[in-house]
């Protein structure tokens, strides 16, 4: 059985790791090269960089800061935020990011995907998707834009298409659950990652390692995603890691 995968994700703003809420009331909470070693040496399998800045200056930051990840991490990192073009992805994946995520542009061009996938190949492609359930019909509805505009997308068909297209992972955030910390959708993961063949990464929810347990067993998903629990420290990961194991969850040690 494949290792399930732990991925912290770190929000960069101009060179910054940052955490807020719906990217508002931003705190500074360290570098982002340094908090990357220190997860690798934690035993982290994987992390996510998301770069939040806006402005052209602000990309231009967050290349050289891949740059120096890839210099320094011997784990493989995923960049996402903001890149809307086969060209931008080119360039990060030239700057040493071993994948990248794309989510609003994907929904806006879904050739995008294919795109990429065939200059670079699948195993690069990672399509997030944010969606939020709705009580009133039932379906989970696609959102862009960091959730805050609704789409005529719906979460499986979506998911469908985008590993059709040629995505490699699929990374999933209810954004009715994100941040609460309350625990994840476990029937929607468990359809999500049965209907597919290619990995599911779950994110927004966990909030404690009983709930990371549950995502990666019930929920059936290949990878958990968090930031805050693990920036300051609510959960470190080797002892995640060390419960995974006990509770019967392969993971790397």
């Amino acid at each position: 059985m494949l290792a399930k995968r732990i991925i912290p994700c770190l929000d960069v703003k101009d060179g910054r790791t940052v955490k807020g809420i719906n990217f508002l009331s931003l705190t500074d909470v360290g570098d982002p090269v340094e908090m990357g070693k220190r997860y690798s040496d934690e035993g982290a399998d994987e992390l996510v960089y998301l770069d939040i800045s806006a402005s052209a200056e602000g990309r231009s930051t967050f290349k050289d800061l891949v740059r120096r990840v890839a210099e320094q991490l011997s784990i493989p990192f995923t960049v996402g935020g903001g890149i809307s073009s086969y060209d931008t992805a080119g360039e990060l994946l030239g700057c040493g990011a071993d994948k990248i995520s794309i989510n609003t542009a994907a929904v806006l061009d879904p050739s995008l995907i294919g795109k990429i996938a065939k200059g670079y190949g699948s195993q690069f492609v990672v399509v997030a998707i944010d969606a939020r359930y709705s009580e009133d019909d039932g379906i989970w509805h696609v959102t862009t834009h960091g959730g805050r505009k609704s789409t005529d997308k719906e979460l499986f068909s979506w998911a469908h298409e985008a590993q059709e297209r040629g995505a490699g992972e699929i990374l999933f955030t209810s954004m009715n659950h994100d941040g609460m910390k309350s625990g994840y959708p476990l029937d929607t993961y468990s359809k999500l990652s049965s209907m597919l063949s290619i990995p599911v990464i779950a994110s927004g929810g966990a909030g404690n390692m009983q709930h990371i347990r549950e995502v990666l067993s019930e929920g059936k998903a290949d990878a958990a995603l968090a930031a805050s629990i693990f920036h300051y420290g609510e959960i470190r990961i080797q002892d995640l890691k060390a419960y995974l194991k006990a509770e019967g969850i392969t993971v790397r040690l």
